[in-house]
């Protein structure tokens, strides 16, 4: 009682007609969200309804987000950037940080290959624009390496898997929580990860219609989103716990992921604005996009205040 006390203390203190009954509906991805907030304690006096809707990847929730099937949700930069791009109605409103050991390349227990470089040649399997895709660029980019040096198979998550666990793909460029479900339950290997190679940005963001229309709710979520994630920093197994339940996964999964990704909620400002352009610019390079896209034109600052009191800044 006394955690969700001094979790809900920094929260703002909006009035019940702000709101105006609204509902809120949210896109998660395998409970990232809504496991933290709910370990954390910050769900229980929320005054609008949250609608969680839940997908397995990026490029699917920020379809729905295009639809107008969800108002807000949690992606990485590079689907983001491909969306935006793309002209999906789209802004980011707040930034993840964390660090990159859980965007990796992995490969089964019993292969032969030992890093990037055996790869020459070899098939990795990814999501198109994903940050799984935004690894491989960037690893090929370091090396001088083109596309053509290696076999990319698109594939969503699940199809990746099979692909991966039947051998028809040698490697598979993917992220958290599947990185560390793969290591934990099945001994693959990390032969690469983004640290140091990718920003390792991700956004929580909203479309403009709600940013206008629902700024009360979207301020107040981002802001309980916020004070759970510090709070995650200094409760890993509580976390891991509820997000493993959520999932119905063992929470030595989560456990492994959470222990070593510090993930936290910043508020845009010219570190993620220069960030963000260095994915854009990264996928202006490889051909992944053609247009040239500013930023600042696609992230919102206008949510520092209540990001920054629900993490203590």
């Amino acid at each position: 009682m006394k955690r969700v006390l001094l979790v809900a203390g920094v929260l703002l203190a909006f009035t019940a007609s702000a709101f105006a009954q609204a509902t809120l509906r949210v896109g998660d991805q395998k409970g990232n969200a809504r496991a933290v907030m709910e370990a954390a304690g910050v769900l229980k006096d929320v005054p609008y309804t949250i609608e969680w809707k839940e997908f397995v990847a990026a490029a699917p929730l920020l379809e729905a987000l295009g639809a107008g099937a969800i108002e807000t949700g949690l992606v990485g930069d590079a689907p983001f950037t491909f969306a935006a791009a793309s002209g999906v109605p789209v802004k980011a409103i707040a930034a993840i940080r964390q660090t990159q050991e859980g965007l990796a390349m992995l490969v089964p227990e019993s292969s032969a290959i030992k890093s990037f470089d055996d790869l020459k040649g070899k098939k990795i399997a990814t999501g198109r624009g994903s940050i799984g895709h935004q690894l491989v660029l960037a690893a090929l980019e370091s090396r001088g390496w083109t596309t053509s040096d290696i076999q990319l198979v698109f594939l969503p998550p699940s199809d990746a898997k099979v692909a991966y666990t039947q051998g028809s793909v040698d490697a598979w460029s993917t992220w958290e929580p599947y990185v560390s479900q793969e290591e934990v339950l099945f001994k693959s290997r990390r032969i690469i990860t983004g640290e140091g190679l990718t920003p390792g940005l991700s956004f929580q963001v909203a479309t403009p219609t709600a940013i206008r229309d629902k700024r009360a709710a979207l301020e107040d979520f981002v802001q309980r989103l916020a004070a759970a994630r510090a709070w995650s920093l200094g409760n890993v197994e509580s976390y891991a716990e509820t997000w493993g339940r959520l999932m119905n996964i063992p929470s030595s999964v989560p456990l492994n992921w959470l222990k070593r990704a510090k993930v936290r909620i910043v508020p845009v400002d010219d570190a993620v604005v220069a960030d963000e352009q260095k994915t854009i610019d990264l996928y202006r390079r490889t051909g992944l996009i053609k247009e040239r896209l500013d930023a600042a034109g696609i992230l919102d600052r206008s949510f520092t205040a209540a990001i920054a009191k629900g993490a203590g800044l």
